[in-house]
């Protein structure tokens, strides 16, 4: 997939102030500068893409233990930017990375909210839940 003119897209994670900012303003939940650091500490890969005026506007990342099991995560692109193929960039950025430095086999998993599902789809994700139960904890 082909930015638009003028974007640019970066192997370098954005500054935890664009993280977080990104999360809450593409409608993840909020996350504090602590979490930020450490999330952008713990990836495997990043990608993050920046506007025709220097602003950071879309990110993902992936965490994962290099072997063989792969999550995408934060995949945020800030409303404005959206519909114009930065998340397929991204996405695409990152799965040719562990395909380009995993042996075949790698599982690769997400949880996406309803209007991501065409992309993910698109690339060949499926459902986990016929026969298995997907679940989470958030400690608090």
């Amino acid at each position: 997939m082909t930015l638009a003119p003028g974007y640019r897209l970066h192997t370098v994670a954005p500054s935890v102030e664009d993280y977080c900012a990104l999360r809450l303003e593409s409608g993840l939940s909020p996350k504090t500068a602590e979490q930020g650091e450490a999330a952008i500490a713990g990836s495997w890969a990043i990608r993050s893409v920046t506007a025709p005026d220097g602003n950071t506007v879309a990110m993902g990342r992936i965490v994962g233990d290099g072997g063989w099991y792969f999550l995408i995560a934060d995949m945020a692109t800030l409303p404005a930017h959206q519909g114009q193929g930065i998340g397929s960039a991204i996405l695409d950025a990152l799965l040719d990375e562990i395909r380009d430095r995993v042996p075949a086999g790698a599982y690769v998993t997400l949880t996406a909210d309803p209007p991501g599902r065409r992309l993910y789809e698109s690339r060949g994700f499926e459902d986990v839940a016929p026969g298995r139960t997907g679940m989470h904890l958030v400690l608090r």
